[in-house]
């Protein structure tokens, strides 16, 4: 532990002044030093991750490199309320039994085969996570993994890796499937609708080649559960085993999320009609329902607060946009724009394939919440181009979330869903095992959003 502080120590120290002898300011140089501290704080010292935010923010605020109102502007409280309405509304779908009656009701597969549940789950896994939180959607996936791998006596280790890879990519589809979705929505402009047009069928595909290489991949387990499903017959035992019949409170909290989902598909047309500012309200719907929830479960509205809400991550996130935001009001954020821009000769689509490898490699090691945050002042610098700059949004989304994938802690579902292998089966997933199927597919469906980013002019635009 003390070499690793000393190494983030010396790093940190190191670029501040390497910024400095190239041209950046005093404060320039110590946003990017504090920065870059807390995000090798977040990589080497995970469980104190929060305490390097905390510590960050306040030399920053003493050392007068960002006042305290652009602190607290750049700390997205928005975002972070929406994130929190959103947590309420899991909280009372989790309670309601929804995720459970959901997996129940969609397994019910006639004639099942092992490609039929591998890509059952791929889809349901893609989906859910366009709805829901990618940790919450995956922590039910791989309950019902678990309980039909088990009525099978065959290796559950494929099927959550497929599972995972599925709800990284299908956190890409929607604003809601991932925190890096409301916040490059809240700070770009762009809409849900821009999501479900421009996002959601680039998804669609790469879930697609997703399947493709998983199916070569796991051919032989594929091969050893259908051979399982032949021996022990028809299925109607497990659909019994996960079967959940829906009662009057899971119709009731579904009523209440289908509303929320269908006035934040129509935010953007609601706030021109209202003449309200944009993402109005995108961000006010969650908490309105949420709202309305603790009214209906009084008894259980301090327990959706103090258990449901991720108080932990939501505050690291506040402290982590206040640091990025210390970057962009010192203007660090318009010399690296200036850097990327010469680089790529003011090219968009150069730009764009830039933005999108350096987001797919760095989310690979680094949380992609904490990618994205550094990014997304960057990327507003370059508001001054002679264009439009909504493909550099999309790369950053894309690449935050498909370079997820490529190692076994490159995203927070990933060690959730390792973490239950190896407390419920005592499997301890080795890093080869997971990175040469996780490179596989984030490599080839990052080269499928290049080629859609590049050359279709839809997303130009």
């Amino acid at each position: 532990m003390l070499k690793k502080f000393i190494i983030l120590i010396i790093i940190s120290l190191g670029l501040g002044f390497l910024c400095g002898h190239i041209g950046f300011s005093l404060h320039q140089a110590t946003a990017v030093a504090i920065f870059c501290a807390s995000i090798l704080g977040t990589l080497f010292f995970w469980d104190f991750r929060l305490s390097f935010a905390f510590l960050g923010v306040s030399i920053l605020l003493i050392t007068r490199t960002i006042n305290l109102e652009n602190a607290i502007r750049s700390a997205s409280l928005e975002v972070i309320l929406f994130l929190v309405g959103m947590m309420v509304l899991v909280g009372l779908m989790k309670d309601a039994g929804f995720f459970a009656w959901l997996v129940s009701l969609i397994l019910r597969i006639k004639n099942l085969t092992a490609h039929k549940f591998l890509i059952s789950i791929s889809v349901i896994s893609a989906l859910l996570a366009c709805a829901v939180d990618e940790v919450t959607s995956i922590i039910f996936i791989v309950a019902a993994i678990f309980e039909i791998c088990d009525y099978f006596e065959v290796d559950p280790t494929p099927f959550l890796i497929t599972s995972v890879l599925a709800t990284n990519i299908g956190s890409s589809g929607t604003v809601l499937g991932n925190p890096i979705g409301i916040l490059i929505a809240a700070k770009s402009g762009l809409t849900f609708e821009d999501f479900i047009l421009r996002a959601f069928p680039i998804m669609l595909i790469c879930l697609a080649v997703l399947i493709v290489i998983v199916k070569f991949w796991y051919r032989k387990p594929l091969l050893d559960l259908d051979n399982k499903i032949k021996e022990l017959g028809a299925n109607e035992i497990l659909v019994r085993l996960i079967s959940v019949p829906p009662e009057k409170e899971l119709k009731v909290s579904l009523g209440i999320f289908g509303l929320t989902m269908f006035f934040i598909s129509l935010h953007h047309r609601l706030e021109l009609f209202l003449n309200l500012e944009p993402n109005t309200i995108l961000l006010t719907v969650p908490l309105i329902s949420s709202g309305l929830v603790m009214i209906w479960k009084w008894r259980r509205a301090r327990g959706y607060i103090e258990k449901d809400v991720e108080w932990w991550t939501l505050l690291f996130f506040m402290l982590l946009f206040a640091q990025a935001g210390a970057l962009k009001y010192t203007g660090a954020t318009d010399v690296l724009a200036g850097k990327l821009s010469g680089l790529a000769g003011n090219n968009i689509s150069a730009l764009t394939g830039i933005v999108l490898w350096i987001s797919t490699i760095g989310s690979s090691i680094l949380d992609n919440v904490v990618l994205v945050t550094a990014f997304i002042p960057v990327i507003q610098s370059f508001q001054g181009l002679n264009t439009s700059i909504e493909p550099l949004w999309w790369a950053l989304l894309f690449g935050g979330c498909m370079g997820g994938n490529i190692t076994l802690m490159g995203s927070t579902a990933n060690i959730v869903a390792l973490g239950i292998l190896e407390k419920e089966k005592n499997v301890r997933m080795t890093f080869f095992r997971w990175f040469w199927v996780g490179l596989t597919v984030g490599i080839m469906t990052t080269i499928v959003v290049w080629l859609a980013l590049t050359y279709i002019p839809f997303y130009k635009v």
